[in-house]
């Protein structure tokens, strides 16, 4: 009976103490878990590190007599002799005059000389190599984990997107990337006619033409135009059209007039951060996160560098 009453008087205080114990817990409520970093919220937060000044020579820039400006990263890595071609055809002055020749719409923006006669300057590479895609080793491939419908995979090199075969990579057709127009094979184009894609990336047409750049800034005068209502998206003749007044190598001005932009680097920290957060959207809008990034929605961000 002794032993029973000290365990009655036991199983009274238990209840009493914990009572008291949670009564003395500080009444703080919890804090609610941390909002997950948006793309937005890296871009922003992302130290200087992880940045890279686009080189001058490799900023074209297209004046147009509306007043509207295209600027434009250059792909020396993955299509060298394109690339020189067109440094020549700007340094020579041989774009001013030209105009944009065709709109196709959910395609591209096409620009040039309408006749297609116009004579090319000297030095000019008229036949260059079918420049449609490049050795791997040296580009410092890094392939993201998920399935790509063109590639076997696809991934970023040097701040450029690009897919792969695990021997060579190409740079695909995502909105805003600028190719080189040409016609039927042999013909590999000369770079004295552009397009840039204006709609749902059109990739089948990767390692089929030269594809030479990004439009940085102001893609808004080339996929904002009127849509030609010829065949595949050409302006009939004697239709208005954007004229170009002057195209320059950023280099070539005077430097407190040159555009200048950075490139998040795709080997840091913050890209890979970026990476993940876009295909896995954690932001309150969303509720089921996809898991997956296609190439063409993971173009490595760009920013303006003489924006404060």
């Amino acid at each position: 009976m002794y032993h029973g009453g000290m365990t009655n008087r036991l199983r009274i205080a238990l209840p009493s103490l914990s009572a008291v114990l949670l009564a003395a817990a500080p009444l703080v409520a919890a804090s609610p878990p941390a909002r997950p970093l948006s793309s937005a919220d890296i871009v922003a937060q992302a130290p200087a590190g992880a940045w890279a000044a686009i080189p001058a020579e490799d900023l074209l820039v297209i004046d147009f007599d509306n007043g509207r400006r295209v600027v434009i990263a250059l792909a020396p890595a993955f299509a060298p002799v394109h690339v020189a071609n067109i440094r020549r055809l700007v340094r020579s002055g041989w774009f001013a005059g030209t105009t944009v020749n065709r709109v196709q719409d959910n395609y591209v923006t096409q620009w040039g000389d309408a006749t297609e006669k116009k004579p090319l300057p000297e030095g000019i590479a008229a036949s260059p190599p079918a420049e449609y895609a490049r050795r791997l080793e040296g580009l410092g491939f890094r392939a993201m984990p998920f399935r790509d419908a063109y590639a076997d995979k696809a991934g970023h090199a040097g701040g450029w997107p690009a897919a792969s075969d695990g021997q060579l990579a190409w740079l695909p057709h995502c909105y805003g990337m600028v190719g080189v127009g040409r016609n039927i094979a042999p013909d590999t184009g000369t770079g004295a006619e552009l397009y840039t894609v204006i709609g749902h990336g059109p990739r089948h047409l990767d390692r089929n033409i030269a594809v030479v750049g990004r439009v940085l800034s102001g893609m808004e005068a080339l996929s904002a135009l009127p849509r030609g209502t010829e065949a595949l998206g050409f302006y009939k003749d004697g239709t208005p059209r954007p004229a170009i007044a002057a195209a320059r190598l950023a280099a070539d001005m005077p430097e407190a007039e040159r555009p200048a932009f950075d490139l998040m680097r795709s080997d840091s920290a913050s890209f890979a951060d970026w990476l993940a957060a876009r295909a896995n959207r954690k932001d309150e809008f969303f509720i089921r996160p996809a898991g997956a990034l296609d190439i063409c929605n993971a173009l490595p961000p760009v920013r303006d560098a003489q924006r404060p």
